[in-house]
């Protein structure tokens, strides 16, 4: 029985990815012949790929204008330059367009294997209807929206997701050296790539300090301690034993065994940006580091939206609503907090205000341009969405979700410019932990990412438009 079931379910993920990616391949068409030239950032990548393809690869060919690594260039260079030497191909076809931006269509299916292979590791494989619900995950996910955009263009996301969850699988299974190599190749492609690596490592201390807590715990059982009282009493507790746990010399070095190959790739990490005088490489003056707090409720809010079938419910707002009574004096002081970081750490980057093909800049100026208000009224709405993503990792332990959360943090707050893209890879970590929702859900979200898909597609290749000063054909894209 068990095999058929296996055999069964491979036969659904085969039918899977091919229907997907026989759809992409339609799409990649569609995209090829609506833009013959490069669009957007492709001005930058795709000049620089074709430099690498043609074996110049002094920093003098460098685009300054480029803030990222080489990783994608260099990958790219390694898929297409052999397809010259076996089918005899020129260098005007291997280096084409269309053949770089073909090298994420390939990422994108080995983003979607590595997603299959994620919730089966992720997923407890108990219930009879959990193939189904894996695949129907690993399907939602690999066309979700913002993520399944870019892979028709020759932008980084496709091959940053690709390294970054093949990083994640490997520190599953243990296998910490090949996960830390993987990392590095992510953070080849993006640098703030570098935080998911730490969140492997944080992933394998996230785990023995689940063990050390349960025996904590089961000791304070059996001895019979009286329990600590109090408003914080769960923080304090856990605060109390982290610090104990952390003044143990065994304890680390049992850590530092674990997970040196991480330490060693932070290391290299800090390295390069004391060489290079910070993260970012070439212009800089755009992407400058900052506290921008209400990044954080932004990405809530984008949670919110893309994982609605799971996270907004009547039965979830009443236990929230009923959640807030009880607590009250607890979210009265969230509430100010969160006005306050508002009000004092709200920025507007200059591409922003500036660039209207983005659908960011219409949601900044129909929502929170429009009145000064909304964006103090919009606080109890990111609360909702906080709570209601931290009640669904709830299945997680404590420490996992503390790890997530920093890395969380760290990835989104510095950023200055509000940019969907920069919400992938947080979203789609979030989404693979959650416990597999029911089929309907399922397919109620898979549902609405198909729609959103097609309404982006459809404005981005047939809505154009061109700006007073300039002849160029201009398109509407995350």
């Amino acid at each position: 029985m068990g095999t058929g079931m296996a055999q069964l379910e491979g036969y659904y993920f085969s039918a899977a990815l091919s229907c997907t990616f026989l759809v992409s391949c339609l799409l990649f068409s569609a995209f090829s012949r609506a833009l013959r030239e490069p669009y957007m950032d492709e001005i930058f990548h795709l000049p620089q790929a074709q430099r690498y393809c043609e074996g110049h690869f002094s920093l003098s060919q460098w685009d300054p204008m480029i803030t990222t690594l080489p990783g994608l260039y260099l990958l790219s260079v390694g898929v297409v330059k052999p397809a010259s030497w076996i089918f005899g191909w020129s260098e005007h076809v291997v280096c084409s367009i269309g053949m770089l931006r073909f090298v994420n269509l390939l990422f994108s299916v080995g983003n979607f294997y590595l997603l299959y292979l994620l919730f089966r590791k992720v997923q407890p494989r108990h219930k009879a209807s959990s193939s189904v619900q894996r695949i129907l995950s690993t399907l939602t996910l690999a066309v979700f929206p913002t993520l399944y955009f870019f892979n028709f263009l020759y932008y980084t996301e496709a091959g940053s997701m690709f390294f970054t969850l093949f990083a994640y699988l490997m520190c599953l299974y243990g296998n910490h050296k090949t996960s830390a190599l993987l990392g590095f190749c992510g953070f080849m492609f993006r640098q703030t790539n570098i935080i998911w690596a730490v969140f492997c490592a944080g992933n394998v201390i996230a785990q023995k300090l689940t063990e050390a807590w349960k025996t904590e715990l089961q000791k304070k059982k059996e001895e019979r301690l009286p329990p600590i009282k109090g408003p914080f009493s769960e923080f304090r507790k856990i605060l109390q034993f982290l610090l104990v746990y952390s003044m143990s010399f065994k304890n680390l070095s049992m850590l530092f065994l674990l997970t040196w190959p991480y330490i060693l790739l932070v290391f290299l990490f800090c390295v390069f940006v004391v060489v290079n005088g910070g993260i970012v490489i070439g212009d800089r003056s755009s992407h400058e580091a900052c506290l921008h707090f209400p990044q954080l409720f932004y990405f809530f809010s984008f949670t919110l939206f893309f994982s609605f079938p799971h996270l907004l419910s009547p039965s979830k707002i009443r236990a929230f609503l009923s959640l807030v009574w009880k607590r009250r004096i607890q979210f009265f002081v969230i509430t100010l907090v969160s006005l306050f970081l508002v009000w004092k750490f709200t920025y507007a980057h200059k591409y922003l205000l500036a660039d209207n093909r983005h659908y960011t800049f219409y949601v900044w100026k129909r929502v929170f341009q429009r009145y000064e208000i909304v964006k103090y009224l919009l606080v109890p709405v990111y609360i909702f969405a906080g709570w209601s993503i931290a009640d669904s990792l709830k299945s997680k332990s404590i420490f996992w979700n503390l790890m997530f959360f920093i890395c969380l943090f760290t990835v989104t707050v510095p950023q200055k410019l509000l940019e969907f893209r920069y919400f992938i890879l947080p979203y789609v970590i979030y989404r693979l932990n959650i416990p597999l929702p029911p089929i309907s859900r399922l397919v109620c979200e898979l549902g609405c990412y198909a729609v959103v898909n097609f309404l982006t597609f459809y404005i981005f290749l047939n809505k154009t438009f061109q700006w007073p000063n300039s002849q160029d054909i201009q398109r509407f894209m995350w």
